[in-house]
């Protein structure tokens, strides 16, 4: 089999799992009463189930382990395909634990550390760093803290934008779509089957999650697909010898990243805990302004795709290209927030999401 039938076959075999597995997980979810109940500031009016992150965790590894046992898939680096895989194990655990216990913030840091310690040993580690225009810059030692700081951000990154239906999924599919696209373009072949199987475990997904949502992925989902985004992006970009930059990497997660840069700031200005919840993420907003969820995410995977194409054109050093992109960007954002103002004296009360 040719690589690209390969893509086709794992896409295929990684969707159908997620698609199939996601009732069943939401029946164990309600047996171990992993459930979100709703209360006065959730959008929903029953209780939905919460372990819907079981699906994908069960869609991307399932086809990983089957393409990694045929004989003939000789291109895959098998030592860090087997750290993504232990690594990405302890983090479903924890956020299985989590969904289910509600797990103390410190305790979760330390098995998330613990996780991307495991992919530092096997080897995945951003050993070189560049910015447009500049020459590599060797970390050396610096590598290993650096890339544990990198999996955890970004592993809570996506998992703090996960505030409305169907919104941390599409945004992963559609990270893990672009990050594909640079990957074929640096030549780093495990890193696109990786995105590959990643992006068809969230679409999969994705039927019973998009608003009005039956079940949620919960931190089991969330953390998952922002541990594998980490992973896939020190693969296919901060590894690359001579494209690969900083700039590309953060583009293609541009969302999570700046969304929870901006909350961190927020917090720690207003003297609160950085981990404290509140409704200054940019999806609250939207919706304060008189978003529907389904407009407030559709306009959230818009935002998403435009730094994925971005990020393509930092890696051609096209400057203009990026440019009139953020242009284009600026002017229907402001046209679509303008359509969606509403006048204060008929603006109502904005519910609150659940925290999930």
């Amino acid at each position: 089999m040719d690589k690209i039938g390969l893509y086709i076959a794992a896409f295929i075999m990684a969707f159908s799992i997620s698609l199939i597995c996601t009732p069943i997980a939401k029946k164990i979810a309600i047996k171990f009463g992993a459930v979100a109940y709703p209360r006065n500031r959730d959008t929903h009016k029953v209780p939905i189930p919460r372990l819907g992150g079981i699906a994908i965790v069960l869609g991307f590894t399932i086809t990983l382990i089957f393409i990694l046992l045929d004989p003939d898939m000789n291109f895959l680096e098998d030592k860090h395909t087997i750290g993504i895989l232990i690594g990405g194990l302890i983090i479903s655990i924890l956020g299985i634990l989590d969904d289910i216990y509600e797990i103390k913030s410190s305790i979760k840091l330390l098995v998330q550390i613990l996780a991307a310690t495991v992919a530092v040993y096997f080897g995945i580690r951003i050993q070189f760093v560049s910015v447009p225009f500049n020459d590599l810059l060797n970390l050396e030692w610096l590598s290993i803290p650096v890339t544990i700081f990198w999996i955890v951000g970004i592993t809570n990154a996506v998992n703090l934008i996960d505030g409305l239906d169907g919104l941390a999924a599409g945004v992963s599919s559609i990270a893990s779509m672009c990050l594909m696209i640079l990957s074929i373009h640096s030549g780093h072949p495990t890193a696109v089957i990786l995105t590959v199987i990643l992006s068809a475990s969230c679409l999969g997904f994705l039927p019973y999650n998009f608003s009005p949502a039956s079940i949620f992925m919960g931190d089991t989902g969330s953390t998952f697909l922002g541990y594998m985004l980490s992973l896939i992006s020190i693969l296919g970009l901060l590894k690359s010898y001579t494209i690969g930059t900083v700039c590309v990497a953060i583009l293609v997660l541009g969302l999570p990243i700046f969304d929870t840069s901006f909350a961190i700031i927020r917090r720690i200005l207003s003297g609160r805990p950085i981990m404290s919840p509140d409704r200054g993420h940019l999806h609250h907003r939207l919706m304060d302004k008189g978003y529907s969820q389904k407009q407030a995410v559709v306009t959230l995977y818009g935002v998403s795709g435009i730094f994925g194409l971005s990020a393509m054109g930092v890696m051609l050093s096209d400057i203009r290209f990026v440019l009139a992109v953020f242009m284009i960007m600026g002017i229907l954002f402001y046209y679509n927030n303008k359509m969606h103002t509403i006048p204060n004296h008929t603006r109502k009360k904005p519910k609150e999401t659940i925290n999930r």
